[in-house]
Order: structure tokens, then C-alpha cells, then sequence
């Protein structure tokens, strides 16, 4: 019997030191609502109730998105080019652009009419010590979107770097609640637009130049509530890996990252204020990830100091394991 007594308190000392640290755990858990933090301290539990009226202003978030990167040194991966971010002005893609302005890029902000949250990012941009443009206009039209990058490259005289980033999203319980007009304005916004700014921008790109597109989980595994969206962003997907073929022996790349949730005026423009209190919690990580979480995998597409080798992919930043 002493063997077995032996095994048993064995396991019930493996038991107790498992039950302390699972004790420990739920203790520390209380500050953060269960959420992993892997590196600076980000906000998770829930989210302010809170929705905005599309297209959705920063500005008017209760908890503002964390998109500076303090902790980020940039060392001139981008010097001296110039890049247009779509969708610029706030979430991820006023992240984008104060990194590639970090990284010594001049950028141009697209964005609809999110006037204050423009001006906004093209103060910070202006503070890293790079220049600034903002241009308002509509990347459903073609004629917009060649006008803007015309007015770009008259300006600064070059074009290294775009991110296709604006996007519309709303969910619908069901297919039925999908009409043509609804499904019309996120298929031209997502993916005509992205084909009209590679399109105009093409001309202007020589080699080394690079083409980022903003895809989502979404595009990967679909979602139910966003039957259009994630259609479009599987198609972006597509286009992405398509036009990487297409434009290899010109020596442009063209790459896309794809989110899981992001905490930017995009979801509490969507998701109603007790849906968006919860947001991200489904995920790995127990929350969603902020821009600036988000941003650094940008100026790594961006730059082909560091991603030379790299075209046609699709890179999941989803807060989730195996996602």
C-alpha cells in the first residue's frame, strides 16, 4: 500500500501546486478580464457601450484605440519614400501612417469625411518629422482615386508604397436582410476600391515598390453576421495573391495582412452598444488587439529591406491560435 499512498500523494501534491496556481491566475486575471497580454499592457474586460454613427470619427470614441507606438523606434526603413494609406485617418490605418512617417516616409491620408480625424493624423504625422497631405473623396469612384494619386506624385514626384485600407462594414442577421444597394456599397468600397487605387497607382510604381492591402479573419474563415463583408475580403485576398503573380518580374510586391478585431471606430460604428462591450473576447487572447499592435506588420510588407523576399501572402495577425 505505501506505493500506491506514495503515487496518491504524488498526485495530490501535483493537484495542490496546479490549484495554487490556477488560484494565482484567476487573481491576476481580475485586472486584465482573463486577457493575454504578451508584451505592453493593453485594455481588455469590456468595452464602453457605446455606437457610432458610420463612417464612425475617433474622435468621438469613448475609449480611444491606442495607435502611437511609443515603444517602436524607427531606424529609416522607409526614408525618403512616399506612401498613400486609404482609410488613413483613423484605426488602423492612421497607425500605419505614423509608422511609415516614423520610418521617414511622406504619406498621404485618403479617407471619406472623417474631416477632424484627418487633421488629427496628419498633426502626428507632421510630428514625427515627415510631410503630410489629406485628400477627401469617395474610392468607389475611379475618377477620385486617380485624381488623388496624380495630386500625390505631383507633389512629391515619386509613389513607393500603398496601403489599400478604407473599408465599409454592417451586419445583417440574414441573407434576406442584404439589399442590392447594401451589398453594392461594401463590394465597391472594399474591393472596387482597392482595384481602383492599385490601378492608378500602378503607372507610378517602380521596382521596390509595394502594394498592401488590409484584408480580415473574416476573409478566412467568414462570418455570419458579415456575409457581404467577408466576401469582399476573401476577394481581397484573391487580389492580393493574383496581383503578386502579375506584378513579380516588374519587381512590385504585393502582400496583405489579415486582422482578427481591432479596436477602431469601425466595430462600435457596426455592432450595437451591447454587442460591442464584449467585443474581441472570443478570441485567443481574450480581447481585441489595438492599432499599434498592428501597424509594425505594415512597415515589414512596406519595406523591402525586410521583406524583399516576401509576395502573395496573407498574414493573420487574429489574436488566435492556429487562425
Amino acid at each position: 500500500m505505501a506505493i500506491q499512498d506514495d503515487a496518491a500523494n504524488k498526485q495530490k501534491a501535483i493537484q495542490n501546486r496546479q490549484d495554487q496556481a490556477d488560484a494565482s491566475m484567476q487573481k491576476g486575471d481580475q485586472g486584465n478580464g482573463g486577457a493575454a497580454q504578451t508584451g505592453i499592457q493593453q485594455p481588455s474586460g469590456d468595452f464602453p457601450a457605446q455606437h457610432l454613427a458610420k463612417p464612425g470619427i475617433e474622435a468621438q470614441m469613448e475609449l480611444k484605440p491606442k495607435f502611437m507606438a511609443e515603444h517602436y523606434k524607427g531606424s529609416g526603413k522607409l526614408a525618403g519614400q512616399v506612401a498613400i494609406v486609404t482609410g488613413g485617418d483613423s484605426g488602423i490605418g492612421r497607425a500605419v501612417a505614423i509608422l511609415f512617417a516614423r520610418e521617414g516616409a511622406d504619406v498621404a491620408i485618403l479617407y471619406l469625411n472623417e474631416h477632424e480625424d484627418a487633421a488629427e493624423t496628419q498633426r502626428l504625422i507632421e510630428a514625427e518629422g515627415t510631410k503630410c497631405v489629406t485628400i477627401a473623396g469617395d474610392v468607389k469612384d475611379m475618377e477620385f482615386c486617380q485624381q488623388a494619386v496624380d495630386q500625390v506624385v505631383a507633389k512629391w514626384g515619386r509613389l513607393d508604397v500603398l496601403v489599400n485600407n478604407a473599408a465599409f462594414q454592417e451586419h445583417a442577421e440574414s441573407l434576406l436582410d442584404l439589399t442590392e444597394d447594401r451589398f453594392d456599397e461594401t463590394m465597391r468600397t472594399n474591393i472596387y476600391g482597392y482595384f481602383h487605387m492599385a490601378k492608378a497607382a500602378l503607372p507610378y510604381m517602380k521596382r521596390g515598390a509595394a502594394i498592401i492591402n488590409t484584408g480580415s479573419v473574416t476573409g478566412l474563415k467568414g462570418s455570419k453576421k458579415l456575409l457581404d463583408y467577408s466576401t469582399t475580403k476573401g476577394a481581397i485576398h484573391a487580389f492580393t495573391m493574383s496581383l503578386a503573380a502579375n506584378l513579380l518580374d516588374k519587381g512590385i510586391r504585393v502582400n496583405a495582412v489579415a486582422p482578427g478585431p481591432v479596436w477602431t471606430p469601425l466595430n462600435p460604428a457596426d455592432q450595437s452598444p451591447e454587442d460591442i462591450t464584449k467585443f474581441g473576447q472570443s478570441t485567443t487572447f481574450g480581447r481585441p488587439a489595438q492599432p499599434e499592435e498592428l501597424s509594425p506588420a505594415y512597415v515589414y510588407l512596406a519595406s523591402n529591406v525586410c521583406s524583399g523576399y516576401v509576395t502573395g501572402v496573407v498574414l493573420p495577425i487574429t489574436g488566435s491560435v492556429g487562425e
